[in-house]
């Protein structure tokens, strides 16, 4: 038996006696076959021995510890106890004998095989010494219950077993003074002094986030911002407005083609993507859709001579990139202004822009109240199929008041249909921009607006919904 993990202290150890003569048997011990049954004091017990268990799988509790000052009250008649593994003269049993604290039961067998090893779990006592430094000296004034007195026992606040780090008793360990056990420690953290460490700061509250972990105040503070852009420049002066989109478009292009050269190591030519990308807008509003048409076919040639500038390995890969982000940010773009071309333009834009936000808002509000059905969780767990039920009535219902109210020659029945139609259109661009996001590994495109992330994560469901707005508004009353 490793005597530094059950024991006490080598330094502590007495010479165990030898057992003394049988005595009495007392009221609470009674025999168990031909046996006698033996009495233990429980008094300082810091020791520990080994005990077979019986055969019901129950053990005497009360006879599992002796202490090595305290000999045997008895021993068996006609000579010293036969002792089992790992155990020395006067720590003996006999195959068939019980050992007995007062008021426990005797339980025994002899035909036990194994023996069990048990720590001592002795009553929480004070030291014996009722001055010393475990109990009014510095270790319950000062500031803990530990090893004072001259028998170092286990007492409250001193680990069980030997081994455990810092039971040296020195200064600065688990049970040294002005440590946790010793004279002075704290309760939670070993070796660092009870009552003279600093408490810890207290750290400012957090922005409230939502469950994306976005700043809804930094969010509805941008949001309130960008409105009232986009407002002003599209009822005070229309051409304001379209530097507002040409803007947007341009940031949103470096936002994705930067992505895809850190992530995926695409070189996309930026210089003929912005560029084209400004003519087109400006030859949507200025010469409809047929200067948008163009302008889209010069860009990409323009991006596929850029491209030869560079080696050609990988040319198919960066001018196919380049070729998509022309498409997917300025072209799809061109149909706001186009919507913006009409003579009531600001009308239609305002009632595109009011359903899509109506969309998002439906959805994120029914989803996250009755949200339970994943509607894609492999592109975008967060989205439910209660969500995009949301979307759609809160969206229907918007576009019924605005093409009712708001679009001369409108009816509220097409601001039904047309409701239907961005919810479901809001609704795919959002998962095609997170399929993106889940193939270049990032949670935004960018960090330029704070609590929505970047231009093209507020783009994301604008840019899809907008060609299907132009075309329903050209049907239903006609281009302006």
């Amino acid at each position: 038996m490793n005597e530094s993990s059950w024991g006490a202290p080598s330094g502590d150890r007495q010479q165990a006696q030898p057992p003394a003569a049988p005595g009495p048997a007392t009221p609470h011990g009674r025999a168990h076959g031909d046996a006698s049954v033996y009495q233990h004091t429980p008094a300082d017990q810091d020791e520990t021995q080994l005990l077979p268990p019986v055969a019901d799988g129950r053990a005497d509790l009360g006879s599992l510890t002796r202490s090595a000052h305290t000999p045997h009250l008895g021993a068996p008649a006609g000579g010293p106890a036969e002792h089992g593994p790992g155990q020395g003269p006067g720590y003996g049993y006999a195959p068939g004998r019980a050992y007995q604290q007062p008021g426990s039961p005797v339980y025994g067998d002899g035909d036990a095989a194994q023996t069990r090893y048990m720590p001592s779990v002795p009553d929480a006592v004070p030291d014996p010494e009722p001055n010393g430094e475990g109990w009014n000296g510095e270790g319950r004034n000062g500031g803990g219950w530990g090893n004072g007195g001259p028998e170092g026992g286990a007492h409250r606040g001193r680990p069980l077993f030997r081994d455990e780090p810092g039971t040296t008793g020195e200064p600065g360990t688990a049970n040294g003074p002005g440590t946790a056990n010793g004279s002075g420690g704290g309760p939670d953290k070993p070796g660092e002094p009870l009552g003279r460490h600093e408490p810890e700061p207290v750290p400012a509250p957090a922005a409230p986030v939502n469950r994306g972990g976005r700043n809804l105040k930094a969010a509805i503070g941008v949001g309130v911002g960008l409105g009232a852009v986009i407002l002003a420049s599209l009822f005070v002066y229309k051409p304001a407005f379209l530097g507002v989109v040409v803007v947007a478009v341009v940031v949103g292009l470096w936002e994705l083609t930067s992505r895809l050269a850190e992530r995926k190591e695409i070189k996309v030519p930026l210089v003929p993507l912005v560029v084209g990308g400004a003519g087109m807008l400006i030859a949507g509003y200025v010469r409809g859709a047929e200067g948008a048409w163009v302008a889209m076919a010069l860009t990409v040639l323009a991006v596929l001579v850029w491209r030869m500038i560079e080696p050609p390995e990988n040319y198919l890969r960066d001018v196919t990139a380049g070729v998509f982000a022309a498409f997917y940010v300025p072209f799809l773009a061109t149909f706001v202004v186009l919507t913006l071309a009409a003579d009531d333009g600001a009308w239609r834009v305002l009632t595109f822009l009011l359903l899509t936000v109506c969309s998002d808002t439906g959805a994120y509000a029914v989803g996250y109240r009755f949200g339970k059905r994943k509607l894609a969780p492999r592109i975008s767990p967060g989205k439910t199929r209660e969500g995009l039920l949301g979307a759609i009535a809160f969206s229907m219902a918007a576009g019924a008041l605005c093409m009712q109210f708001a679009i001369d020659g409108g009816s509220w029945w097409q601001g039904l249909i047309l409701g239907l139609a961005v919810a479901v259109s809001a609704t795919l661009g959002d998962l095609g921009e997170s399929m993106i996001k889940r193939d270049l590994g990032i949670k935004d495109m960018g960090t330029l607006l704070p609590g929505h992330g970047g231009i093209m994560d507020r783009l994301d469901s604008l840019l899809p919904t907008a060609p299907v707005v132009w075309l329903l508004f050209v049907i239903f009353v006609g281009a302006g």
